[in-house]
């Protein structure tokens, strides 16, 4: 049993933290929204500690988990006012679930390795179902000896543990793996608008990409809640949205052209400005239905 915290209870990190919970440690966690805390804490039992914040978090737990939304969010709870850098002493380790700018967690992990705090950035994968099986997909950048010791703690939470390099190397592992979702997902709703459109049953349509070339993994998943027309968030197009703005701005930085990337960013901007920004990333494909006048369903 160890003493570990966890820091933002949304669609992933509230069961990624039960998991921790269930797994026999004490969990110290802090929200924004202190009813998701009171509700883990029922839930799960006495080893969940509600916080009044980071700081206090970091003071009660060797290691610290944290999965928030973006970059300001993850850096103003590790090392702003009340963050968990005030809290947790030497010898302690941070570990940034969230996906965030890669420069990000190398500042940030210089930061805290000035006050003798390890720090690793281990974005992880599998959208809610994922979350809720214990079954995501980390990608980890950081020191492979400070890896190994929270190696056993990632895997109540995840299956595949894959130690990508120093720190930021997790992150851009993560990036290019939702790059390729994105706009594969983008061509999903190109390619079954437009044979909807032309009278293809999209059922039909689905089951010729299943046995040929261009079968997908995420497209086999997504493709039944286009046809129901259930667009519950397991991946919120905003926060798809903010991860493509961190491919660019990677990109930017390493000079590497996204010509399709860049395309897919304003398809996604444009359903944010239709309205749904909080819906599941596979609502996208409602941009070109409004467009068209056509809707890719169970017929």
């Amino acid at each position: 049993m160890a003493n570990l915290g966890f820091i933002g209870l949304g669609i992933m990190g509230y069961p990624m933290a039960r998991n921790l919970a269930q797994a026999g440690h004490n969990v110290a966690i802090w929200s924004h929204t202190k009813e998701k805390c009171e509700k883990l804490a029922t839930q799960v039992g006495a080893n969940v500690t509600v916080c009044s914040s980071p700081k206090e978090v970091g003071e009660k737990s060797e290691i610290v988990f944290l999965c928030v939304g973006d970059t300001r969010m993850s850096e103003q709870t590790i090392l702003g006012p009340d963050g968990i850098a005030e809290g947790i002493k030497a010898g302690g380790v941070v570990v940034d679930a969230s996906t965030v700018s890669p420069t990000s967690n190398v500042s940030t992990a210089a930061a805290l390795e000035a006050k003798g705090v390890d720090f690793l950035g281990a974005p992880c994968t599998g959208s809610r179902p994922g979350a809720e099986g214990g079954k995501l997909t980390f990608m980890i950048g950081g020191k492979k000896e400070v890896f190994e010791r929270v190696k056993p703690f990632l895997e109540p939470m995840g299956k595949l543990l894959y130690y990508c390099g120093p720190h930021g190397m997790g992150m851009h592992a993560k990036l290019t793996q939702n790059l390729i979702l994105s706009n594969l997902l983008q061509a999903f709703n190109e390619g079954l608008v437009l044979s909807t459109k032309a009278g293809v049953d999209p059922k039909l349509m689905l089951e010729i990409l299943d046995n040929s070339a261009a079968k997908s993994g995420l497209i086999a998943f997504k493709a039944p809640y286009v046809f129901r027309r259930d667009f519950s968030t397991n991946f919120s197009v905003k926060w798809m949205h903010k991860d493509i703005g961190l491919m660019l701005e990677s990109a930017n930085e390493l000079g590497v052209p996204l010509p399709l990337t860049s395309l897919t960013q304003q398809m996604f901007r444009a359903a944010i400005a239709g309205g749904d920004g909080d819906a599941d990333i596979c609502a996208t494909v409602k941009v070109l239905e409004r467009i068209v006048g056509v809707e890719v369903k169970e017929s």
